[in-house]
């Protein structure tokens, strides 16, 4: 079987090359790899409490407090991003209220916070609208998320009727003015029909049985500048979290003096609901759930999945649209992993939130909640009201714990030193095998077919069989390649396998034709279409810098080295400008970016300025200052040799090193910098016995709480495990820290035949204990 290797994808050096091997396995099982985001005040994240949280019932008005929770009432004008500061990037304190440290409201916005209405309101939303209409949509904020009751005298039905019967002067009654039906009488059978318009529909805004038609809306006067447009749906979202909606009235044609703008209370914002409005019905008082924050953090421990399959399982299990769960960093699949995650909660409380993703709906037990491990490797905890959401980047790093099993060295002092030349000078900041796929066609061949505008070469990479991979993948390959059955590929090929799945639906549409190939790629998410490009941006980066620590050595900077100019530009370091004008990539995480995500920022991108190296300069400057260029129209190559080089292996490539804009635009790749070196901000290691690989040698933060699967350390056991603690910055990989200590190969398939040919195994099973829930001791978790 053909696999990749880490010198197929440019990573061939080493900081310590004199220190012999260190044999070990990575990941051979799941709590072998620990991982935990570090946050933007420097705590490290764990799971603390799986307790089921508690909002407080009285607010302390006086205090500016919530009790209970601790939680201050926000307003408007303190959200990060609100008109009164857009141009602020929120800082940690702005985003976090903890609920358990009560943090009173500074005197002068107290009052403020508990005002419905604040004057602030009236002051930002004057900036685009007339005193009258501010006026109107303050009535419509007061009035409350649902219409008022509207006496009908007793003839609510037989209005409806005269509507059924198609009776078009039943549609001149204002909206304000019209009939409504009396709510039906409770405890009667076919209660709150009158209110979904028969069975054939709800009949409602929200969707929620008994819930009355809302026509309420207040039209803007015309507005002819675009700018202004905008900044007034900005100021409506802003302001009230969710709650107004804007949209352009589509009931009169636009006139020369410019199109109305329509206010009214959102389907989803604000408590109406939308997406989950079911779950929180008769849970608490609108007007109380509304008092709180719009965002509800906590914190998310994830067993084998990675992060965006975890998202979509909580967006599942909690009735909202994944895009309304934000986190600060993309994590590892195979592994613990631990991270915030931020929801944006329209009218959820932290109580339903932790009732609904536990499953407290009939599947599971308050007992079995907080007895048994989360459910498909899923446990969130530690609730918390906030401000703001989560944005990419908006971490430290991340800190690791990570156990290398069956160690093989010729003596304990190896150890030593190769983890102290880490702790010291660092290790080479290569990308990881991960950000180059695992199958035998890596990304980056993709990505360079790519921007050789190979489209059918692409595609034929993309389809390609792959050994080891799932047979009915491998079947629904051969049914379109082997048998030209495009019907029975479709039907074979599993809707997990994306690109595959949008080529040949692309195909379908085309009744078979395939001459469209550029085409059949753009139905590809276009994330995904980028991270082939980036794929290959980092392949020619890992290859450069290893022709720059073979040149010049990893100890100290050289002349026609790149380095950042100012602080700004260090703190932006690996920030990606692909070409588009709305898009932004941010690298931000070690061992978990197969896929880039776009990042918003505040403010345009701006390419960080650098500094070309001379002898005079030298003294100046360190090896962990050093930079390198992804290859793209925004950045400057190094001088000397090594540019030249660097120029000479993108023309073999058959690409421009001076040309980077393509016709489709996409494409355009901008650039980026990225250190070259990294050097952990903590690395702490010992030396471990053990005898049956099942036993674990570190504990999740969960099973620690649960009280399950406690490290068991063997003194005379027959087999040496090596543990490493350490913290890394963003924009670094954990397997090239561990690459620079074994001083072996990181890819998956090495590392999975390392594990069935250890010798440990033949002792699988003869220390570990069956646990409650059919796991010993967590081993059966590990198969993929």
């Amino acid at each position: 079987m053909v696999c990749i290797m880490e010198s197929d994808v440019g990573i061939s050096e080493y900081v310590g090359h004199d220190i012999p091997t260190i044999e070990g396995i990575i990941k051979q099982r799941f709590t072998d790899f620990l991982v935990y985001e570090v946050d933007l005040d420097g705590n490290v994240i764990h799971l603390k409490s799986l307790d089921k949280p508690e909002s407080s019932k009285k607010k302390d008005k006086d205090a500016g407090t919530v009790e209970e929770s601790g939680e201050p009432l926000v307003a408007a004008s303190e959200i990060p991003g609100s008109p009164t500061e857009l141009s602020a990037v929120p800082t940690a304190e702005q985003l976090d209220i903890d609920m358990k440290d009560p943090e009173p409201v500074p005197a002068d916005t107290a009052s403020e916070a508990t005002e419905p209405w604040p004057e602030h309101f009236t002051t930002a939303l004057k900036a685009f609208l007339s005193g009258e209409v501010v006026e109107k949509v303050k009535a419509l904020y007061l009035e409350g998320p649902e219409p008022p009751f509207v006496s009908d005298s007793g003839w609510g039905g037989r209005q409806s009727k005269v509507i059924e019967s198609g009776d078009s002067s039943a549609s001149n009654v204002p909206p304000e003015t019209e009939p409504e039906s009396t709510k039906p009488e409770k405890g009667r059978r076919g209660r709150d029909r009158g209110g979904r318009g028969g069975r054939g529909g709800r009949g409602s805004r929200g969707g929620r049985p008994g819930e009355r038609e809302d026509n309420r809306k207040v039209l803007s006067d015309p507005i002819a500048s675009k700018e202004t447009r905008t900044g007034l749906h900005q100021a409506i979202r802003e302001l009230f979290g969710g709650k107004l909606e804007s949209e352009t009235d589509t009931t009169a044609p636009p006139t020369d003096d410019g199109s109305q703008i329509a206010i009214k209370w959102s389907k989803r914002g604000g408590g109406r609901g939308g997406r989950g409005g079911r779950a929180d019905r008769g849970r608490a008082p609108r007007g109380e759930r509304g008092d709180y924050p719009p965002f509800i953090h906590f914190t998310l421990q994830k067993t084998n999945r990675d992060t965006q399959d975890a998202l979509a399982h909580l967006s599942r299990s909690l009735h909202c649209n994944v895009k309304d769960l934000s986190v600060a960093g993309t994590k590892d699949k195979r592994g613990v992993t631990t991270q915030r995650v931020a929801l944006r909660r329209g009218n959820k409380m932290v109580e339903d939130v932790w009732r609904l993703a536990n499953g407290l709906n009939g599947r599971r037990t308050p007992e079995e909640v907080l007895t048994k491990r989360g459910e498909r490797g899923i446990r969130i905890a530690d609730f918390n009201y906030r401000r703001a959401g989560l944005e990419l980047g908006m971490l430290k790093g991340n800190a690791f714990v990570i156990t290398l099993r069956n160690v093989q060295v010729d003596s304990p002092e190896i150890i030593d030193r190769a983890l102290s030349i880490v702790k010291s000078k660092g290790f080479i900041n290569y990308y990881g095998m991960q950000r180059f796929g695992t199958a035998a066609v890596p990304t980056h061949s993709i990505g360079l077919a790519i921007l050789r505008s190979e489209w059918q070469k692409a595609i034929s990479l993309i389809l390609r069989i792959r050994p080891g991979e799932h047979p009915e993948v491998v079947a629904a390959r051969k049914a379109w390649l082997e048998g030209g059955n495009l019907d029975l590929a479709l039907e074979l090929m599993p809707r997990r396998v994306v690109a595959e799945r949008c080529i040949l639906e692309s195909y379908k549409k085309q009744h078979g034709d395939t001459r469209n190939a550029m085409g059949a790629l753009s139905t590809i998410p276009r994330n995904l279409r980028l991270m082939y490009v980036h794929a290959y941006q980092s392949y020619v980066w890992n290859a450069i810098v290893s022709e720059r620590i073979r040149m010049f050595g990893a100890d100290k900077p050289a002349v026609g080295d790149l380095v950042l100019e100012t602080k700004e530009d260090a703190q932006e370091t690996d920030v990606v400008s692909d070409g588009a004008k709305d898009a932004v990539i941010a690298e931000t995480q070690p061992e978990n970016n197969d896929v880039e995500a776009g990042k918003k920022r505040r403010k345009p991108w701006e390419a960080p300025q650098v500094k070309v190296l001379t002898e005079a300069d030298l003294d100046k400057y360190t090896i962990f200052d050093v930079v390198m260029p992804l290859p793209g129209k925004d950045v400057s190559f190094p001088e000397g040799r090594l540019g030249e080089r660097y120029k000479e292996f993108l023309r073999a490539d058959g690409l421009d090193p001076d040309n980077w804009v393509r016709k489709q635009k996409e494409y355009s790749l901008g650039g980026s910098y990225r250190k070259i070196m990294h050097l952990p901000s903590e690395l702490s290691w010992s030396v471990l016995r053990y005898t049956d690989p099942d036993v674990a040698l570190a504990q999740a933060d969960e099973d620690k709480i649960l009280g399950f699967d406690p490290p068991k350390i063997d003194e005379s056991g027959k087999f040496v495990a090596l543990q490493i603690r350490l913290q890394l910055g963003t924009a670094a990989y954990a397997t090239m820290a561990l690459r620079e200590v074994t001083k072996t190969e990181t890819s998956s398939h090495y590392q999975t035949s390392l594990t069935l040919s250890s010798d440990d195994q033949k002792f699988k099973g003869k220390e570990s204990a069956v646990n409650e829930e059919g796991y010993t001791d967590g081993a059966e978790r590990e198969t993929e």
